[in-house]
């Protein structure tokens, strides 16, 4: 079985996935796993707290695994001090309800981390969709947090960084790309040189060891 970390898909037969929910929090599925949180483009400046409290509602809900996508974006027309203040919310949140925590970062990780430190979170932390330089991943494995990669993992530079990267510290995800979990799988065995398997079974235990889960 394949686990998506982290998916915009519906829940596909044999994959194991936590879909994001930006809204319609209170109609997930009991059946499937998801996580839930406040992505930094779709911040409503004007009443984002009203939004979030009705959002925490949900949050306590079992097959709601994770808190996210949330985080800090540089390139969207939101108020970067907006997105802080819904950050520091995000974080807040997952320590209460000891669930793991999933961020989105663009060209703002020094910032994010900063965040991190002000505002210590005891929950797992998980940087989703990476492709960035192997200084960043370094900053980020060094503070013990996983990093997952999704299609970017076909792009050169990234596998480069991802070779770096202890198995330890590592998941995989579709998130909105056209590329299927199975094949991002094969490139990840096959950057590290490992097979599919030694792939597979090293995921489940992270993922054991980040949601405290015995699904597997």
């Amino acid at each position: 079985m394949f686990i998506d970390i982290h998916t915009h898909r519906p829940h596909q037969e044999g994959i194991y996935s936590i879909q994001n929910r930006q809204e319609d929090y209170e109609n997930c599925n009991t059946l499937y796993q998801y996580s839930i949180g406040m992505h930094p483009w779709y911040i409503d400046e004007t009443n984002w707290k009203d939004i979030f409290a009705k959002m925490k509602l949900a949050g306590n809900k079992r097959n709601i695994l994770a808190i996210g996508e949330c985080g800090l974006d540089r390139l969207c027309d939101i108020s970067f001090k907006i997105q802080q203040d819904v950050f520091i919310q995000h974080i807040q949140w997952a320590n209460e309800i000891a669930k793991p925590i999933i961020i989105h970062c663009v060209k703002a990780h020094d910032e994010v981390l900063q965040l991190l430190n002000d505002n210590p979170c005891n929950v797992p932390v998980i940087f989703h969709g990476f492709n960035n330089k192997k200084e960043i991943a370094d900053k980020l494995i060094k503070k013990g947090y996983f990093i997952s990669f999704g299609k970017a993992l076909f792009n050169p530079s990234v596998e480069i960084v991802f070779n770096t990267i202890p198995l330890e510290n590592i998941f995989i995800e579709t998130d909105d790309s056209d590329a299927d979990i199975e094949s991002i799988y094969c490139q990840a065995a096959r950057i590290k040189n490992i097979s599919l398997d030694q792939l597979s079974l090293q995921l489940k235990k992270n993922f054991k060891k980040v949601f405290n889960s015995t699904s597997f």
